[in-house]
């Protein structure tokens, strides 16, 4: 028996998805409102954070926590991810300014890999400059990626601790308990368009992507802007 039990235990280990969300809440089993908090503090306060899935969790986490898929072994209650996921939100962002207001450059000073590029910084630099500080915080909320840089780069340019920490709780409150109502909400809808609730396992890899697809929306239309300034500002200088 105990074999058996090693068997399914290695056979999980190797099937598990990082970006999906649902394969995390079921790794952390009867804990999995801790791994939402968990998840999300190591996202936007970590810099080797950046791959964990932030949207799509807080979506499906929403989903679940309500009463339509009670049955699926995942035990979310949804107000203790109202409360408690924005303030682990709150907190990792906080640690990822302290950090960029302590070390400052040096934090960014390393070769790119796997889980760092100099690109996702000068990203999150360039939000930072074109929207303003306060604008920055609070929309980097919503961008992949760049949350979860934006928090070290406030700090590395002098961002007050306690302006930050404002919009970084205006920020979050948006970001988390408006994607985990959305999915609480919809989650009626959604066990009619799968045909059950026991259906989710064959629909959550499609959610996932479509999910990723729309958080990269702001990306997308900052892409397009710049190419049509610059095609702007060429035509000018041509003129």
């Amino acid at each position: 028996m105990a074999l058996v039990n090693t068997i399914h235990a290695v056979a999980d280990v190797i099937a598990f998805n990082p970006l999906n969300p649902e394969d995390w809440l079921r790794l952390f089993g009867d804990y999995a409102v801790y791994g939402v908090w968990f998840i999300l503090f190591a996202e936007t306060g970590l810099m080797i954070g950046f791959f964990l899935p932030g949207d799509s969790l807080l979506l499906v986490a929403g989903v679940l926590a309500s009463a339509a898929f009670s049955t699926q072994g995942i035990q979310l209650n949804i107000w203790a991810l109202l409360i408690g996921a924005p303030i682990f939100a709150i907190l990792g962002a906080q640690l990822g300014h302290w950090l960029g207001a302590r070390y400052g450059r040096k934090l960014f000073d390393k070769p790119n890999s796997r889980f760092f590029k100099q690109e996702y910084v000068h990203k999150a630099e360039h939000y930072f400059q074109k929207f303003g500080p306060r604008r920055a915080v609070v929309l980097a909320r919503f961008i992949p990626i760049v949350r979860t840089f934006m928090n070290p780069v406030a700090g590395v340019l002098g961002m007050p601790a306690r302006q930050f920490l404002v919009w970084n709780i205006v920020g979050a409150v948006l970001w988390v308990d408006g994607l985990l109502i959305l999915g609480y909400l919809t989650a009626d809808t959604l066990v009619e368009a799968i045909g059950g609730p026991d259906k989710i396992d064959k629909y959550i890899i499609p959610f996932v992507i479509v999910i990723v697809l729309l958080s990269a929306i702001p990306i997308f239309i900052e892409i397009y802007r710049e190419r049509r300034a610059k095609r702007r500002a060429k035509v000018s200088a041509e003129i």
